[in-house]
């Protein structure tokens, strides 16, 4: 697939001389023509007022760097674009994606012991649409001119547009996906067995690979029979069933002109899709023991996994054997698996941010502030800190940020950096996937997960014990992988189709 070509979009006059020095590091952005602190030459400032400023309160759900990057340009934008507006930010960390959903849920429903609700938040579309149906989101395109929203990459753009036109989630920074491997093993295994980094470009490739790594650890261990020990594992299951379906031509889940949820439960597509994550999994060649599969990594229980982009900052630098050996190793950032012979897909994902309905005042100092965090060299500077990508076409260049990370080599963790490199090349040349929202889509989400990680490690478990008892190995794997057992999980997923969806099937 050709790469897209985006023209960027930069209004090459009016800069703003008087941001120049504010913060080290980062690069003045561009403004429209006429600007003058961040206004453009006509925008109504909806009563904002410097010298009696609106306090607007967020929340989030960043952690660790993430959290330390957010906050270092809180700071700086009070320091300059909000001292100079009339707005102060106060941003508040909630812990999770979770945490954030259900705390803003209790926030707006007012249930006992819920704090004030946030003027502008993370989120979802799952979360958004649900709030959406109450009337408490505020439209931020009424904020914004098609001139401003055409900056940004269209996808991002229409993932956060409610019945047609409303923009309901703005977005600051995105994630993808990639496959990280532990190189360092990976040499190990490939000088003896002859394997490739390029046969891990498909799902099919990738299930072959594991089982020759399955036998390679086995044969480490020749006393211990059925000691192989697994390759892969995979962050975000859903994302793999959705994407691999819609690779494969057929979307699972797709919502109709009503806003009705209506399933297309393909069964040749659902096959392919078991046969290359459910399978390898009862034969030990995938595992996910740990809360993320960099969690995994970390104890040597794997070599390989696909996860977020934002994730990449947790994958370890070494490994740790037995709770006593620790050893270094070199990582490899890879495309993420796409099926034999279909279009790339890779999932679009990572919150934007809501504004709960208010005053005009209040709502439009939170655009401001959207505004402010996703000029291009500010975003940039957001992205390289965290894992995450910046969200304006002209951003999304990866010699730019080579650029702008030029001699700073040493701050900069060599996996986040290849993470977004990675990403960036799939962003441009693959399809992006992201799932329309409708009612108990996250529900959804996670149960059709559920079922296939909590089925696939059953029946791991149910293997394992058979084989310690004295069963041959091959033949007990048939009865968990074959036709009849693939027929059985099959019915068991049509059922929680239509008792999840409830009344939205069709």
């Amino acid at each position: 697939m050709e790469k897209k070509a985006w023209k960027k979009k930069a209004c090459r006059a009016g800069r703003n001389l008087r941001g120049l020095g504010v913060a080290a590091g980062i690069m003045l952005t561009l403004l429209p023509a006429g600007c003058k602190n961040g206004k453009t030459s006509g925008e109504r400032d909806y009563g904002l007022d410097k010298d009696a400023p609106v306090t607007i309160t967020a929340w989030h759900y960043y952690n660790g760097i993430q959290q330390i990057k957010f906050d270092e340009l809180v700071r700086e934008f009070n320091d300059t674009e909000g001292l100079e507006r009339g707005i102060v930010l106060q941003a508040f960390s909630k812990s999770g994606v979770d945490e954030l959903a259900d705390s803003v849920d209790a926030a707006v429903n007012k249930k006992l012991g819920a704090e004030e609700p946030p003027d502008i938040f993370a989120c979802y579309s799952d979360s958004a649409y649900a709030l959406d149906k109450s009337g408490v989101l505020a439209d931020l395109s009424r904020y914004f001119t098609e001139a401003e929203l055409s900056e940004y990459i269209d996808a991002y753009i229409d993932e956060g547009r409610f019945d047609g036109s409303a923009l309901k989630i703005f977005p600051i920074a995105k994630s993808s996906e990639v496959m990280i491997v532990n190189k360092t093993d990976w040499q190990k295994f490939a000088d003896v067995t002859g394997v490739t980094l390029d046969e891990l470009s498909t799902w099919e490739s990738l299930v072959e690979v594991s089982a020759r790594y399955y036998d390679y650890t086995d044969a480490l261990t020749p006393d211990i029979p059925n000691d192989g020990r697994a390759f892969f594992g995979r962050d975000a299951l859903a994302n793999y069933l959705l994407v691999g379906a819609r690779q494969l031509g057929c979307t699972l889940v797709s919502v109709d002109a009503d806003g009705v949820a209506v399933p297309a439960l393909e069964k040749e597509v659902v096959r392919r899709l078991w046969d290359n994550y459910y399978v390898p999994y009862v034969k030990g060649y995938f595992t996910s023991e740990g809360r993320y599969r960099s969690d995994d990594a970390k104890i040597g229980r794997l070599i390989a996994l696909v996860g977020s982009t934002s994730g990449a900052s947790y994958y370890p630098d070494q490994v740790t054997l037995y709770d006593e050996y620790t050893y270094p190793i070199e990582n490899v950032v890879l495309p993420v698996p796409n099926f034999e012979g279909t279009e790339p897909f890779v999932v679009q994902q990572g919150a934007g941010m809501a504004v709960l309905s208010s005053d005009e005042k209040t709502e439009y100092a939170c655009a401001v502030f959207l505004k402010w965090f996703t000029e291009t060299e500010r975003n940039i500077e957001f992205s390289v800190g965290s894992g995450y990508l910046p969200v304006k076409k002209e951003a999304n260049d990866f010699e730019r940020i080579r650029e702008r990370t030029d001699g700073q080599d040493g701050d900069i963790d060599g996996t986040i950096y290849n993470a977004i490199r990675v990403a960036m090349d799939q962003v441009a040349s693959y399809e992006l996937y992201t799932s329309a929202p409708y009612q108990n889509s996250s529900g959804l989400r996670s149960e059709f997960a559920g079922l296939v990680e909590s089925g696939a490690g059953n029946a791991r478990r149910a293997v394992m014990e058979r084989i310690a008892a004295g069963e041959e190995r091959e033949s007990v794997l048939a009865q968990y992988t074959g036709d009849a057992a693939f027929e059985v999980w099959y019915k068991q997923l049509e059922e929680l189709f239509i008792r999840v969806l409830a009344d939205g099937v069709k």
